[in-house]
């Protein structure tokens, strides 16, 4: 987005994406089928391993026995998204207001941070799955891997405050951001994780804390740039915030499963490379 508004303006960049979008519509709707039976890439082999279409089977959620074992992947989740929302919120404009940029640099150094988290979200599904597949070991695989790089996150964030360096900074972020997007996948599969068979209500529970971190985040950064005209402190305060998901990542257990997977094992969940 950063890149088409330097090259062809905001408003051409908005007529740009909805183009992308419309065409991506439509290819949507000519290949994704509600009944995967009718689409040619199914094989029959496939097919027969489906349930029936359109069936419905009540399931009641076990809440009480769902909601503890959520509690703490939820808080960490939101130490993610307000980490997450900080610099989607405050990225541009911190390289406009803390370095005097144009808005042409401001997006080009902005993009590269950015474009760091790509390869985080990418690359941190295959490293849990990766350790999972070697070791067995959920706990390894989702909670350590997510505790260590939340730290590293931290720790890559500190040199933007101690150096008006802009190349400096740009790559401290980089790598920041890097790191945080890293936890991505093994954060997703940790709902699966715990309820395979209720995975898209534990995932529900989770990503309420990432959405409350969004309401509140970009609020504190703005509020705290406003009073106090320094564009560190919302960094500061989010170095806190991840270093606390950072210790509660150890509380999380995708290695305790809820008791119905206990009568009937699955195998845990496979970290998705995007979110």
């Amino acid at each position: 987005m950063a890149l088409l508004i330097i090259n062809i303006s905001w408003r051409g960049s908005f007529v740009i994406i909805g183009c992308v979008s419309t065409f991506w519509a439509l290819a949507w709707g000519i290949y994704f089928r509600d009944d995967p039976r009718q689409h040619p890439g199914v094989t029959p082999v496939e097919a027969a391993a489906l349930p029936a279409y359109g069936s419905k089977k009540q399931v009641n959620v076990p809440w009480g026995r769902l909601i503890p074992p959520m509690v703490p992947v939820t808080i960490v989740y939101f130490c993610y998204g307000w980490i997450l929302w900080l610099f989607l919120s405050w990225i541009p404009s911190f390289f406009k207001g803390q370095y005097h940029l144009d808005l042409k640099n401001s997006a080009l150094f902005a993009s590269g941070v950015f474009l760091s988290g790509v390869f985080g979200d990418t690359l941190g599904g295959v490293a849990s799955d990766g350790l999972f597949k070697k070791t067995g070991n959920a706990k390894l695989a989702r909670c350590n891997l997510v505790a260590v790089m939340m730290f590293l996150c931290a720790v890559s964030l500190v040199p933007i405050l101690y150096t008006h360096k802009i190349n400096i900074v740009a790559l401290a972020l980089s790598a920041g951001f890097f790191c945080a997007e890293f936890t991505i996948g093994p954060m997703w599969a940790i709902p699966m994780d715990i309820a395979p068979k209720y995975s898209g209500t534990a995932s529900g529970i989770m990503n309420t804390g990432s959405a409350l971190a969004a309401i509140i985040s970009p609020v504190v950064g703005g509020y705290l740039i406003q009073k106090t005209g320094n564009w560190l402190l919302p960094f500061i305060v989010s170095i806190g915030v991840i270093l606390v998901g950072s210790v509660l990542s150890f509380t999380m257990h995708p290695e305790r499963p809820l008791a119905e997977a206990a009568t009937a094992p699955q195998a845990p969940g496979v970290a998705p490379a995007f979110k």
